[in-house]
Parts: structure tokens; sequence; C-alpha cells
């Protein structure tokens, strides 16, 4: 009898299966595996059949098994038993009948997915002889705990859950599942599933495209900017009230100035669709050039006037304008004390009292001052293209060079609305600029190109378009400032509308809260309806509240607080001290501040601070709420804590309730319609001329009224020329202007010498007169 090749006793038995060499077993044929045995330690669990019989082999006997042969069973007495086999060994010969796998090596005795040992009741049991095919086989099966399939072939529990179809073993190598030289292939398990999958919840089906696309819309719809704009629109449409009540037949306030910028919207509009060329020679103030120009154009809402005609066409567009200009103000407000850090209630406030301040509800016939709300929403994408804000400050991870380009587009389009406010807002983007340039050539010393040169690029093509809309904007304006010299404002003309610190106190009568409580301080005011600029004592309550308790930081307050102080001092114009050191540098040496005659307007930006701090007070409040309600169970604040947060802005939106007056545009007369330009229409005056404007919506014919900032001489004249209409002297100059037709107004020449001499005899004149309507049309 022969020794264990390893020189010691035989290899211990392999549990789950049974060892040839062990309880004495003789070696007898019908011990020898059958040509066919299933091998359950493969997981094939198929052993190929040997080239020759051999003769009974003796219990451990290390012969070397005949050449071709398959792989000898584990613990046979030739090697000890191998964890993994590799590439060469004994578990397989290149050259063999064996068929190998592709992965360069023979499979190994034990099971692959437990790491290369065989484990008790797995595939990993050795091969059963086949003379035990009784009991033996049996108990084998039952312990190995395989079952056998529809090919005979027995699987063990974990092959159960094995991924089969790929043809593949673990390796990710193609593998032979049947009998050796039957030409079939199987397909073998890719990875072995784990068993606890099975109680596992079922996944979430994947959605279809319509699935998607409800999901993204769901999205979207509660998304923080479009829950922002939607309630901005919700407020303006209720805190504008009753602007939409009736749209075509109402004004706000007024229907003067309304009545201009009416006009304004349809006059580009119509411009743009029939000649652009003549977009600044209007078909009002005849014969006068450039006349589109003589006040502030609202050209940005130039696309608006593309859509209908007419005077009802008009008042319905102004309308719709107003209430979208208050909302785009709430709006990008809020977008950028939000950009800046304030959280959601703070940056509420923020935009509601930029928006509702009292002192505005006095602006409400200028739609050029009430849309401003492309100044704080271009501010905003500045800030978030740079990456900056004031609680994080720059942080170059999130610069976005698109909202960079935005914000400028944003800003250009804002100075195309006018130069009101616009003038100021361009010197603020020129004094920011050359701040972030000293900033920039600073920190190159140790920061190569801090803000990047993606942004620098956008910076300075975005600038160079800011510019170039303000340089063909003003070109108009320098035109008419040298044909028309009294359009120049002088320091005198300021000091008329300058306000008295009184002023930063009293509401005007359009508050609704304020406005009658306020009437006594109005009445001292030389100039009311620009000088009461109250920006609500509920914003100067939370503001002062902000300078002690925020989440701005210390010097960021302080900056904030000097802003106000700085912009209050400009909005008094000369009052301040005869605006030595204010008002009157800015206003003779700043190209175009000559041109302002209201710096009451300054108070934009000081609502605009104001909210900011008051912001940082509020979110600070909130954030500290919600600290105090971590502690409860569960952890959000209770309805009360909640209703105190809202407070502040509840307050706000009080104090911007309005009283304004809507009256009645009046009715188009019928002779506009039908009669042919140019014409004058009688009485002429800055009032009742802007009506006039209006009315010639409809075919656009030149007419010599007009009304804006200023009076041209030749419109003085005519004016004054036309008192006596219809005389020899009057005919005479009206022919010499080019004028054809005359409409006098009978309803409106009550008390005038019109009264009495509309119809006087005419036939001396070499003039025809006609009833048309409740005009009298006279044709020179």
């Amino acid at each position: 009898m022969t020794t264990n090749a390893t020189g010691g006793s035989p290899p211990p038995r392999q549990t789950g299966g049974t060892d040839p060499t062990s309880g004495g077993g003789t070696g007898s044929p019908q011990d020898r595996p059958a040509p066919d045995a299933r091998d359950s330690s493969e997981p094939g669990g198929l052993v190929p059949p040997p080239t020759a019989a051999p003769g009974p082999k003796p219990a451990g006997a290390d012969a070397e098994p005949p050449t071709g042969a398959g792989p000898e069973p584990a613990g046979s007495g030739t090697e000890p038993t191998r964890s993994d086999a590799e590439p060469g060994g004994t578990d397989a010969e290149p050259g063999g009948t064996d068929p190998k796998p592709a992965g360069g090596g023979a499979e190994p005795a034990e099971g692959r997915a437990g790491g290369g040992k065989a484990e008790p009741g797995t595939a990993g049991a050795q091969a059963q002889p086949a003379g035990t095919a009784g009991a033996t086989s049996a108990a084998a099966t039952v312990q190995a705990g395989t079952t056998p399939d529809r090919a005979g072939k027995r699987r063990t529990w974990r092959d159960k859950f094995r991924r089969s179809g790929t043809g593949k073993d673990e390796a990710g190598q193609g593998r032979e599942d049947g009998p050796a030289g039957d030409g079939e292939k199987q397909p073998e398990p890719a990875a072995e599933a784990d068993p606890w999958t099975s109680f596992a919840p079922a996944p979430e089906p994947v959605p279809g495209r319509p699935g998607r696309a409800v999901r993204a819309t769901g999205r979207f719809l509660v998304h923080e900017w479009t829950l922002a704009v939607l309630a901005s629109l919700a407020l303006a449409v209720g805190l504008t009230w009753p602007t939409l009540r009736y749209p075509l037949y109402t004004l706000p306030q007024d229907y003067w100035d309304p009545s201009l910028q009416a006009w304004q919207m349809a006059w580009s509009g119509h411009a743009l669709r029939t000649n652009p060329g003549q977009l600044f020679q209007s078909n009002t103030f005849f014969p006068e050039p450039w006349s589109f120009a003589f006040s502030d154009m609202l050209l940005g809402y130039a696309p608006a006037g593309l859509l209908g005609t007419g005077p009802d066409a008009a008042v319905l567009r102004y309308n719709i304008m107003f209430v979208l200009a208050h909302a785009m103000a709430t709006f990008g407000a809020y977008v950028l004390a939000r950009q800046l850090g304030a959280g959601r209630i703070g940056s509420a406030v923020a935009g509601v009292s930029y928006t509702y301040a009292p002192w505005l509800l006095a602006q409400a016939g200028h739609l050029h001052i009430v849309s401003n709300g492309g100044i704080p929403l271009a501010l905003a994408m500045l800030a978030r293209g740079h990456g900056w804000s004031l609680r994080h400050g720059y942080r170059p991870e999130r610069r976005r060079v698109g909202w960079a380009y935005a914000g400028w587009v944003v800003a250009a389009w804002q100075l195309s609305l006018g130069f009101g406010i616009g003038l100021v807002f361009a010197y603020v983007l020129a004094l920011t600029l050359l701040v972030s340039a000293v900033v920039w050539f600073w920190r190159r010393r140790r920061v190569r190109r801090p803000f990047g040169r993606r942004l620098f690029v956008a910076d300075l093509v975005g600038g160079l378009l800011f510019a170039a809309v303000g340089a063909l904007l003003a070109v108009p304006y320098f035109k008419v400032a040298e044909l028309h010299p009294n359009a120049e404002r002088t320091l005198g003309d300021i000091g008329v509308y300058s306000p008295p610190a009184s002023g930063f106190f009293t509401a005007p009568a359009e508050s609704w809260i304020w406005g009658g409580l306020h009437e006594g301080a109005r009445a001292a005011l030389p100039w009311h309806p620009e000088m009461t600029l109250l920006p609500g004592f509920v914003l100067y309550a939370l503001a002062a509240g902000g300078l002690f308790f925020s989440v701005w930081r210390l010097r960021h307050r302080l900056l904030m607080l000097a802003g106000v102080v700085v912009t209050m001092v400009l909005a008094m114009g000369t009052r301040f001290f005869d605006g030595t050191f204010t008002y009157a540098p800015l206003f003779e040496h700043l190209p175009g501040f000559n041109g302002l005659r209201t710096p009451g307007r300054m108070m934009l930006w000081t609502t605009l601070l104001l909210g900011l701090l008051a912001a940082g007070a509020v979110s600070a409040f909130a954030r500290r709420v919600r600290e105090i309600s971590a502690d409860r169970v569960p952890a959000r604040p209770s309805p009360w804590l909640r209703a105190v947060t809202l407070l502040p802005l509840l307050l706000v939106l009080v104090e911007g309730l309005n009283d304004t007056p809507h009256p009645v545009v009046p009715e188009q007369p019928v002779a506009m319609r039908t009669v042919e330009g140019p014409l004058l229409v009688l009485p002429s005056g800055q009032n009742q001329d802007q009506p006039v404007m209006l009315w010639s919506t409809t075919r656009f014919q030149q007419v010599v009224n007009g009304g804006s900032g200023f009076t041209p001489k030749q419109l003085d004249d005519v004016r004054r020329v036309s008192a006596a209409f219809p005389d020899q002297t009057s005919v005479d100059y009206l022919r010499t202007l080019g004028v054809r037709n005359v409409v006098v107004l009978r309803d409106q020449i009550v008390g005038t010498p019109w009264e009495v001499t509309v119809d006087a005899p005419v036939e001396q004149l070499g003039i025809t007169r006609q009833q048309v309507g409740n005009a009298v049309v006279f044709r020179l």
C-alpha cells in the first residue's frame, strides 16, 4: 500500500461527498464513477468520461490518471484540495479531453461564489461514485442540498437563484455545460443572486414618456421660482385693483400721463410694423422732428405695441403692462434678496415693500417709474452669474456665465424703458464695474484670473451691449436738447421738485391706510405728488431692527445704512444745504443728470436698501424660530410661531394697499377716425393734448397736439395764435405749418372763446365747416 503524495495521512473527508480513499474502500469496479456520472461539485454537474477503463484502484493510491482523463476529484490523493485552480495545475492539463473554460484555467473543485472553499451543503461537494447510487447518493443529495432538474442535473439551492441564460461563468467567460463530445452547450449562471432579494419590495416601474412629462411638469409647478412668479402675479392683480376691473375704459390715477404712455407703446409697435426708420419721428407735435424723444419712450414695451390697434387696445395694453410691471418688480426684488442670502419670508418682505411702498402709489400714473423690476432682477442675475452673495461672498464654483449674459440683457432692457430711473441705474452699474475691476486687478497678484476669463468676456460683451443701447437711445435726446434749448433743466427747476425732510414721513393721497391721516402734512408741501416719499413705517421699523439682528454681516449692514443715507440726501435735491456738495455736482458734471427734474425718485434705491435690511432681520427671526422648534416633536414650528413669522409680511402688505382712482378715458371723437392729417384739435393744452395722442392711434395721422415733459416753442405759438380761431391770422399761420384740418370739440369749449366763434361765418376765410359727431371740422 502506498502512502499519500504529501507523505502524511489521507486528506480529510469533504463534507457533503464520499471520499473514495476513506472508509476502507477497496476500489472495486462498481466504486468507480460511471461514464455519465453527474458531479455535484461542478456547477454543470458533469464529469467527462475517461478515455480508458482503468482497473481497480487501491484506496489512497497516487497513480497518475491516464492521458486525456477528466479532472481528478478533490481529495483523491494526487494533491491536497486546492481552493483555486491555477493555470498549468493538475486540475486540467492543456491538450486534454476535458473542456477547458475560456477563462484560461480549470474549474476548481469547490464552489466559486463562496470565496474558493467548499462549504457544507453547497455545490462544492465531491462527485459520488456510480456504485453508491443507493442510500449513499440519496444521502449525498440531501446533504448537499441539491435537487435534480429536468436534465437530471443536481442543483443546489444557491443555483436556483443564479441568473441563467448568459452562457458565461462568474469571470464572464464562456463555458460548456453538457457532456463531453455531445456538441451541446448550456448556459452557465453569470452571478450568484442574493436570496434575500425575494423579500425586497418590487422595483419602482420606469415611467414612460407621458409619465416623465407629467413629473417634470409637477416639479416645475412646485419650484420656488414658479411659485414666486404666480404669487407676484396674484399680488399684482389684487394690490392694483380695480385696474383690471374695466381695463378697456379706465386708467389708473388719471387719464393724462397714462394716455401719453399708452400712445407711446402703440406708436412704437406701429413704427416697428410699418417703418422702423421713422421710429423717433412720431405722428404727434407736427411738424417737430424727433418728437418721440420728448419724454421717456417705454421702448422696451414695443413688442406689446404690435398687438391690437386703436384707443381701446392701447388702454387695455397699458393696464396689462401696469399690472405686469408690479409683478415683475415684486419678483425681481424677491429674487435679489434670495440670491444675496435671505430666507423666503424675508425675501417676500423685500419684494412687497419695494413694489408697494406708499410713496410709489403716487407714481401710478407714471408707468416708466413703476416699471422698475428690471433693476433688482438684473442685479440678481449678475450676482448669480458671478457666484456672489452677501452671506457667502464670492464662490468660484457657483459662477454661471449664462446668468451674467442674461443679467446684462435685462439691464439693457430696463434702460430702454426710459432714463427717468434708468440713468441712475446705469451709473450704479458703472460704479459696480469699477469696484469689481479694482478687486480683479488687486487679486491677480494672489490668484490668477479670480473671476475667470469667460466671465470677464461676458462682462465685457454685456457691458458693451448695455453701453451701446444707452448710447443709441441718448442720440435722439441730444438732438432734442440741441433743437429745443428750453428743454434743458436748471438747478432752479430741480428746486421746485426737491422735497423737504418731512416728505420721508408723509404718504400720498393714494395710500389707503395713511392717505387721509396725512392730508395736513401734504398741504404743507409745495408739490406733494413728487414730495410724499414715505416708504412705509413698517419698513422703517424692520430695517432698523435689521441693523442689530440680521443674517447679514455687520459690515454689510453698515454699507446698506450708508446707501440709505446717501440716497435720501440725493432725493432731497437742493433742499439739503442747497445741494452744493450732494446733488449739484452730479447735476453739473454727470452726463444726462441735468435732464432729471424730480430728485425724489432716488427713493427707489432707498426703498430697495431698506427692504434688504428688513429681509435680513425677518430671515434671522425665522431662523431663530426654526431653532426653537428643533426640540419639538415633530420638529416644526407651531401654528402660532408660523403666524408670528408671517406677521411682518402681512403688515407690509396692509401698508401697501391703495386708494388709487381709476377715471374713465374720454371717448374717441368720430372725427379722429375719419379726418386726415395734419390736423389740430382744439382746445389744446398739456392735459387736453395727451388724450388726443391716444385718439390718434386708430390711423396715426399727423397731429399738431402733444404733451410731454416740456412744451416746444412752436406748439406754444400754435396755442397762442389759435385762441382766436377761426380768423385770418390763425388760418394763415396754420396753413404755413401745413395743417389741413382743424377739429373743434364742442363738449370741451364751454366757457372758452371758441364757444362763440365755432359757429361764426367762415366763407370769407376760404375754409369750409362740417359737423362730424360732436366735433366741428374746419377744412383749410
